[in-house]
């Protein structure tokens, strides 16, 4: 993973300078061919203007000599005359007896073509369409350019380049026209002022000026080559050093950053603009890092919330599971709590309707049977009770932890209440043989629902007697501590477990196999709780139990902050509270 940048980097700078090699050659190359192309355009310029001067110096010359009749040179043993010129003398001989020709205009410009091609820098002939002499016959080129002059009068010249013999010419033709002085020659040929007589053709070698830009080509290729060489060189060696050197560098910087060795300190220093990005870079280094730190301490930290978090949850859905497992058996021992005296009642319903159908009152057996009806009906009305007080338990719990419940708070004697409900429970254990010891000074007074724990004293002091062997002893202790007042209930019974002291209180539940709702205990914790007080068990699981509640000596209204502040007065206070 780490080489990888490093190819990139090397295939970055090569992409750059093929890039601008690429730019630089074909920008050298189309200046080099436009540079070529505009020289060999001059060259040929060149050329043609030489022919132009050629053909003008050779004009001015047979002017010269139609102006002067001609000229006489030494005859020379090759030279023949010309048998068409008649009226002027050709020959003469000078005084010490050498002999002189004349020669006229077109003789003389073919002896000078003659001696210019053998020199080999060009050469020119006179030619005409009504020639005089054969040799002068015009050629292709010369024949076209001929007729184009006598159709077209502004065509003054006509340039062509040929090969010939594998090598290069230019042919230059222009134009002669018939002047005054050459009527005497050529009037006889119908000629008259104006009229296009020939043409002088020049041809002029270019294979050493082609060859010339060849040169000049292969010279501008080889700087060309030579520049794109140069400044690729200057190129590369200014890429490494001032981008692929700090580039490295900064990658070098940014792998330390990920394996953890980074200083913030580390700059490259370049006074550029790669000075600047390292800058950045340490400084966004700097915050990653900062950040980083303070991220895996929030990390840290949401980690143990979430961990404490997760045991509330998991505690919190152990005990979802147990209080759902505690309803359904609550629901299946409500439903059976409800069949049994219900299952009582319909019994003695049937019962007692079959015996009225058989009832005479005129037997002497009517008063029994009257009796027992009397009995039956006595066994409905337990039942029933059992059943109005099985439906009030549940209404009950469900009003108090609903908050909807309502307290109505009185100064009472707690002594008075005690004996009150004893009274009313002794009639039903009086089977057991159970006693009583109460033991509470006679104005204990307590601010409380005198309904409320009442029903919290006949659930506790019911729940004794029924865990109390028979013949066994209840002590029930009330007295005063600093804030409090507090009862306690002993009995002789086989005692709570220390692992189910906590458990009893909840709803639904329920000790081993007892008969009941298991609601008795949860009200009862909800009732006094509704009063800010206290409830709780004392017991090692053999010897007996000890349940105790406290109830505060006084009570202050929620908006009232005067500590000393008492709601119940001598007289009766009414205060709707719910349940904490």
């Amino acid at each position: 993973m780490l080489n990888k940048p490093s190819g990139s980097v090397l295939n970055l700078s090569l992409k750059f300078i093929i890039g601008c090699s690429l730019i630089l050659i074909i920008s050298l190359g189309i200046t080099f061919y436009v540079i070529a192309k505009r020289e060999e355009k001059l060259i040929l310029r060149h050329i043609e203007n030489e022919a132009r001067i050629i053909h003008r110096q050779v004009i001015i010359t047979r002017e010269w000599l139609v102006s002067h009749k001609g000229i006489y040179v030494e005859t020379a043993p090759s030279v023949s005359t010309n048998p068409d010129i008649k009226k002027i003398p050709i020959e003469t001989t000078d005084k010490s007896g050498r002999k002189f020709t004349r020669e006229t205009p077109g003789i003389l410009a073919r002896e000078l073509s003659r001696y210019t091609k053998n020199k080999g820098n060009y050469w020119f002939k006179m030619t005409s369409l009504k020639l005089v002499n054969p040799e002068n016959a015009p050629d292709t080129l010369e024949k076209d350019a001929l007729l184009r002059f006598e159709n077209n009068l502004n065509i003054k010249e006509l340039i062509s380049l040929e090969t010939i013999n594998k090598s290069k010419y230019m042919r230059y033709i222009a134009p002669v026209y018939i002047e005054t002085g050459c009527l005497p020659c050529h009037a006889w040929q119908g000629y008259k002022i104006g009229d296009v007589r020939g043409a002088i053709s020049i041809t002029i070698p270019i294979d050493k000026h082609l060859a010339e830009i060849s040169t000049n080509r292969k010279n501008m290729l080889t700087a060309g080559i030579l520049t794109l060489a140069a400044l690729m060189t200057a190129m590369f060696l200014m890429i490494k050093r001032l981008v692929l050197t700090p580039m490295q560098r900064l990658k070098l910087s940014i792998k330390k950053f990920s394996e953890g060795s980074y200083s913030p300190n580390d700059i490259v220093r370049t006074g550029d603009e790669f000075e600047s990005l390292s800058q950045s870079f340490s400084k966004m280094a700097k915050s990653l890092m900062d950040y980083h730190s303070s991220l895996n301490e929030k990390v840290r930290t949401a980690t143990a919330g979430l961990e404490e978090a997760n045991q509330k949850l998991l505690e919190a859905n152990s005990l979802l599971n147990e209080t759902n497992l505690r309803k359904s058996d609550f629901i299946a021992r409500a439903s059976h709590e409800l069949r049994t005296p219900l299952t009582s009642i319909k019994g003695a319903m049937d019962y007692i309707s079959a015996r009225l159908q058989l009832i005479d009152p005129q037997q002497d057996d009517g008063q029994n049977a009257i009796n027992d009806l009397c009995t039956f009906l006595e066994v409905i009305k337990k039942n029933s009770e059992r059943l109005v007080r099985l439906v009030n338990d549940m209404l009950d719990l469900e009003r108090i932890e609903l908050g909807v419940s309502e307290f109505h708070f009185i100064n009472l004697n707690l002594s008075t209440l005690i004996h009150e409900v004893v009274t009313y429970l002794q009639p039903g254990i009086d089977s057991k043989h159970i006693t009583f010891k109460i033991k509470a000074p006679e104005a204990l007074r307590v601010c409380a629902d005198e309904d409320r724990l009442r029903q919290v004293f006949i659930n506790l002091i019911s729940n004794a007697a029924k865990f109390s062997p028979p013949e066994s002893e209840i002590l029930i202790d009330a007295f005063s501590e600093e804030n409090y007042i507090a009862t306690e209930i002993h009995d002789r019974g086989r005692g709570v477990l220390p692992d189910e002291q906590e458990k009893i209180f909840d709803k639904f539940y329920k000790s081993g196999s007892r008969e009941g709702t298991g609601l008795g205990l949860a009200i009862s914790k909800s009732i006094i709780e509704a009063h800010d007080g206290i409830i709780g068990v004392n017991s090692d699981g053999k010897n007996g139990s000890c349940f105790y509640f406290k109830l505060p000596k006084t009570r202050k209204r929620e908006e009232d902050n005067d500590a000393n502040t008492c709601l119940c007065e001598e007289n009766t206070a009414v205060l709707e509270k719910g349940a904490t």
